[in-house]
């Protein structure tokens, strides 16, 4: 197989001399940076979304599409925009990427409409979905053995503090910018980050940072096009239905045409192989019990916990009467707790594998148990739904525990001429699982509450929750042994 002509694909002597480079450190800070951006926008915008419906008069589907529209676009260009990184140079698309996201989120804050707004998202989709396989492939390449550990445990802290920051941040600047300017200063709040990231790239990252477009032949072929659009029109097919929120019921025909177009890229990248090409995909990776089981654990943690954040804002705000102010400080203690738990599982997943992920999705078990118990013991014994900040806090160290480390084994063995493609994957399993959980789940909740109480309702979710999570438990413990039996 020919060899890419990216920077970041060259000899085995060229990589271990980048990955003991000190300049790593100043390239990590500039990675970091960019995803605490990203990620402080994602969560920026739920807060923000009811004074976008008063500030451009925004329908409940223009708002819907606030969300999906982002997520949409974010999840189709992954896959593709990693192999291009593997294959272009990940230094300068990842400032193409940060650039795009930027000048989007310029154009969100300047929206006369919400059908600027809506374009302005779609783009910043883009951007983040063609930056953050870049990261990922950049750590891969940059760090190995604990260091990788000890980077991807700061990957989750800075994770971690976005979280904790992102919806109190915007609280606070849309109380402070009022009605119609505090919404708009959510979304340009990016723009001195991402022109930080890019100034301090340009300075810092290795030359040559232009993108080495590739020739017509041999060179586009290494894109794998048609492999590139399959599998986006895949991921598109199956993640529709879910982000628009399965209100009309000939979406979920998708479902299937999603599941066929899968089977058609499986086919073509065989098929590619046997032409002499490079795949998008080194589907020989899928054998690697490491990766295929780390995918599955990333898929399902994110199916399920992602959607405690969305059922605890329904219930403090819908069921307790809060404010989204308000709401979003039940997470502060568990987003800080988190950030800690991620640094310290990253300096030690060296030589505790997989036993870190196997502690991370213990205490989400029993965090999910204890907030139960408190929802429960809100409406039966009258206590303070404040103490949803010491049972959250269980899961806020699982979280650490859980999505960093888990990342760092997951992508161990995987060839770093397929790194970026290889993150991109783990990335989009997160995406689909994370729109599948909340679609669900939350509907799940709305259909007991029909019946029922809040407390039941709640309850019942966070039950559906500890289902997945102990599912990517046992994946875990089967991992664990796999190994055990390997190195025996």
């Amino acid at each position: 197989m020919a060899q890419s002509t990216a920077e970041y694909s060259a000899s085995d002597d060229a990589t271990e001399h980048a990955s003991a480079d000190p300049i790593r450190w100043r390239i990590l800070f500039v990675l970091l940076i960019t995803i605490f951006m990203t990620l402080v926008s994602v969560s920026i915008v739920n807060v923000a979304l009811p004074s976008i419906r008063l500030g451009l008069d925004a329908s409940e589907s223009d708002l819907q599409w606030v969300l999906s529209g982002y997520a949409l676009t974010f999840g189709v260009v992954l896959v593709a925009a990693g192999r291009a990184g593997d294959i272009m140079g990940r230094g300068g698309l990842f400032l193409i990427g940060v650039a795009i996201f930027t000048l989007s989120s310029v154009a969100a804050g300047l929206a006369p409409s919400a059908e600027w707004l809506n374009a302005a998202r779609f783009a910043q989709g883009i951007g983040s979905g063609l930056l953050n396989p870049q990261g990922l492939g950049m750590i891969q390449h940059y760090f190995r053995g604990d260091a990788r550990g000890r980077a991807f445990g700061y990957f989750g802290t800075t994770v971690g503090l976005s979280v904790a920051i992102g919806p109190v941040l915007g609280g606070l600047l849309i109380q402070v910018g009022g009605a119609d300017m505090g919404w708009r200063l959510t979304f340009l709040v990016n723009v001195p980050i991402g022109v930080l990231a890019m100034v301090l790239g340009w300075l810092w990252f290795p030359r040559p940072l232009i993108v080495r477009l590739p020739r017509v032949g041999s060179g586009l072929r290494s894109l794998d096009p048609v492999g590139a659009l399959l599998l986006a029109l895949a991921v598109l097919a199956v993640l529709f239905p879910f982000v628009e929120g399965g209100s009309n019921a000939l979406l979920w025909v998708l479902l299937p045409v999603g599941g066929v177009l899968g089977v058609l890229w499986l086919r073509w990248e065989q098929h590619y192989v046997r032409l002499g090409c490079q795949p998008m995909v080194d589907l020989k990776i899928f054998s690697t019990s490491s990766f295929t089981n780390g995918i599955t654990i990333m898929a399902l943690y994110f199916m399920g916990v992602t959607s405690v954040w969305v059922l605890v804002a329904l219930y403090a705000q819908e069921g307790a009467g809060y404010t989204a102010l308000q709401s979003a400080l039940f997470g502060v203690p568990a987003a800080l707790l988190s950030a800690y738990a991620a640094h310290w599982a990253g300096d030690r997943v060296a030589y505790l594998g997989r036993k870190v992920v196997i502690g991370g999705l213990v205490l989400a078990l029993v965090g999910l148990a204890l907030s139960i118990v408190v929802v429960v013991l809100v409406e039966t014994r009258g206590i303070s739904i404040w103490w949803l900040m010491a049972s959250l806090s269980f899961i806020g160290v699982a979280q650490g525990s859980v999505i960093s480390p888990n990342q760092t084994l997951t992508l161990a063995d995987v060839p770093l001429d397929y790194a970026g493609s290889s993150g991109a994957i783990m990335q989009t399993g997160q995406r689909i699982g994370t729109a599948v959980g909340i679609a669900v789940i939350t509907a799940a909740v709305f259909v007991t509450l029909s019946a029922t109480s809040w407390a039941v309702a709640v309850s019942v979710g966070f039950g559906l929750i500890a289902v997945v999570v102990a599912l990517a438990l046992w994946i875990a413990v089967k991992d664990q042994r796999q190994r055990a039996e390997t190195q025996a």
